[in-house]
């Protein structure tokens, strides 16, 4: 029982560790941009600025962003279709 359970653990660890690693070396290939390069971008009609900052975040933030659409960045499966696939999708997530 007890190495069955360590066993467990190992395989717990090694697919979260797996799973960081994909996620880092994913993130770090995302374009990022200054807020003046996003301000900039605020009346292209071909720009959808998405506010997938999480709940707490987004409701205790004094600041929102003009003409940005909120989703729940859990929920990304059930939004990220509605997108049309021409228009540049710009994530905020500070």
């Amino acid at each position: 029982m007890k190495a069955r359970l360590v066993s467990l653990s190992a395989i717990v660890i090694g697919v979260a560790a797996l799973f960081m690693l994909t996620h880092l070396a994913v993130a770090a290939e995302v374009p990022r941009m200054t807020k003046e390069e996003l301000k900039a971008k605020f009346d292209n009609p071909d720009v959808v600025i998405v506010d997938v900052r999480a709940g707490k975040d987004w409701k205790g933030s004094e600041f929102k962003i003009k003409g940005a659409v909120r989703e729940n960045p859990a929920k990304f499966s059930s939004w990220a279709e509605k997108y049309p696939k021409d228009k540049t999708l710009v994530l905020y997530c500070a």
